[in-house]
């Protein structure tokens, strides 16, 4: 992995860095099993994040490159779960109003927060996300159990699923990895017990906030491209293929995986600062 860079390299245009054979294997990989990771359990930042800063990108710069060359992947999965979600356009027209407003707030922070100050919170961020996944299943298994009380009840958690969802798009926008968790539960406050319509909501709702991240992006000229567009078709395919995967892997094992990914990239990241 390249030094860990805590700001800009004005002699070095991020659009201008040039990707070798095995750097562009490496990235199209990352972002192939990164698509499979978001349709599965989600945390295909924590893939695609440290190959991109291999290659020598800054973190923030690293984070933003990172969120566009995994959407196209979100619609390769929601395409993957179209029978999922086919019923729930209700959910996915009011969640996604909310996503979006919150995706805007997280990418506003992101463009606002200094390089530097971005680059030292990048470790914390990692295990914070890594943290969230160890909670997915005991919080699914809790909220399924609260989601059975009826629809009556089922409407007194509209207020709480809405602030959840905000704050998840927030997040995701920010950052990104571990956000899937607190979309989940914030479905599962409306009574979505099924978890590949959960599934299926929950990369409709990361679509609808993480396209108003990267046109925010896009004008702060936070995007290099020619990693992007290498990660962007490996993480089409994994998003497609990660659909069908989702039916078959055991989903403590994948989230096992994620965790495994998260702790080590996390701590050593953490140690490099020092």
């Amino acid at each position: 992995m390249a030094p860990f860079k805590t700001g800009r390299d004005e002699s070095r245009p991020y659009e201008a860095i040039l990707i070798s054979l095995h750097h562009a294997i490496l990235l199209f990989a990352a972002a192939f099993g990164a698509g499979i990771l978001n349709a599965v359990a989600g945390g295909g930042t924590l893939l695609t994040f440290p190959a991109l800063i291999s290659v020598g990108l800054d973190p923030k710069v690293a984070n933003a490159t990172s969120t566009i060359a995994l959407w196209p992947g979100l619609w390769g999965s929601m395409w993957g779960y179209r029978r999922e979600i086919g019923a729930s356009r209700q959910y996915m027209v009011q969640m996604g109003i909310i996503s979006l407003l919150g995706g805007l707030l997280g990418t506003v922070l992101l463009i606002k927060t200094p390089s530097p100050l971005f680059a030292r919170l990048v470790p914390f961020l990692i295990l914070f996300a890594t943290f969230l996944f160890t909670l997915q299943e005991p919080v699914s298994r809790w909220l399924n159990f609260r989601a059975n009380g009826g629809e009556e009840k089922r409407q007194g958690h509209w207020f709480a699923a809405v602030i959840i969802q905000f704050m998840a798009a927030t997040y995701g926008a920010y950052f990104g990895a571990g956000n899937g968790i607190l979309i989940l539960s914030a479905l599962g406050l409306l009574g979505i017990s099924d978890i590949h319509i959960a599934n299926g909501l929950k990369i409709f709702l990361a679509l609808c906030l993480n396209i108003v991240a990267i046109v925010g992006f896009i004008i702060a000229g936070l995007i290099s491209w020619r990693p992007a567009i290498i990660m962007a078709i490996g993480a089409l395919f994994g998003g497609y293929c990660g659909a069908s995967v989702a039916r078959r892997l055991s989903n403590r094992f994948v989230r096992g995986i994620v965790i495994l990914i998260g702790l080590t990239i996390g701590v050593l990241m953490l140690f490099r600062m020092r």
